[in-house]
């Protein structure tokens, strides 16, 4: 269902975004951070939500305003949502690009930019799994999914999908790397002496 695959992107969205928050870990402490990381993310979210997750979502939006339009409404403006989420982008590419080309901005400015994104995303995220979502599966009928079903174009996520490993082999593996890590975490191993 359309849906799943919703969510599922905002699984794989919050993966960079964990990746990015442990990138602005290393910024904070004062050493340097993997921009080739930083700059794969940034060129993720310009594409692949903007062109392909954000539209589906509007198509969703745009039915449930048919069907329920008291509940679209106490929803509020979710174009304007996704507007806002652009605006942070741009303001974070700005601030990366700042930083990359020496140009006067403080650490601090910098970090702030950077975490004001990842809040924004995920509390976004949060809002269509918690309100949104729930909301267009309550209203919506099967032959409304199958409109918005044929609506979507036949599309290969750049990072994600088979056809993204091997274009985006810095940020997969960085990717990896940290999940290994947090599984480490979770498990330690511990050894005994005998």
């Amino acid at each position: 269902m359309i849906v799943d695959l919703l969510r599922r992107e905002h699984r794989n969205m919050e993966l960079l975004l964990a990746v990015l928050q442990r990138e602005l870990e290393i910024f904070e402490r004062g050493d340097r951070p993997d921009y080739e990381v930083i700059r794969a993310i940034i060129s993720y979210f310009q594409v692949y939500p903007e062109v392909y997750h954000h539209p589906q979502e509007d198509l969703i939006f745009s039915k449930l305003k048919i069907r329920n339009p008291d509940a679209a409404a106490s929803l509020g403006d979710l174009a304007r949502k996704h507007h806002e989420g652009a605006d942070r982008l741009r303001h974070f590419a700005r601030a990366i690009d700042a930083v990359l080309a020496d140009r006067d901005i403080l650490r601090q400015e910098v970090g702030n930019i950077v975490r004001n994104f990842i809040v924004g995303e995920r509390d976004h995220m949060m809002w269509e799994e918690h309100e949104f979502f729930p909301a267009a599966l309550k209203a919506l009928s099967p032959q409304d999914w199958m409109e918005i079903g044929s609506a979507l174009t036949d599309r290969k996520d750049p990072l994600f999908s088979e056809a993204g490993e091997a274009s985006s082999g810095a940020l997969r593996a960085h990717i990896v790397q940290l999940a290994q890590e947090a599984e480490a975490e979770r498990h330690p191993v511990s050894f005994h002496q005998g």
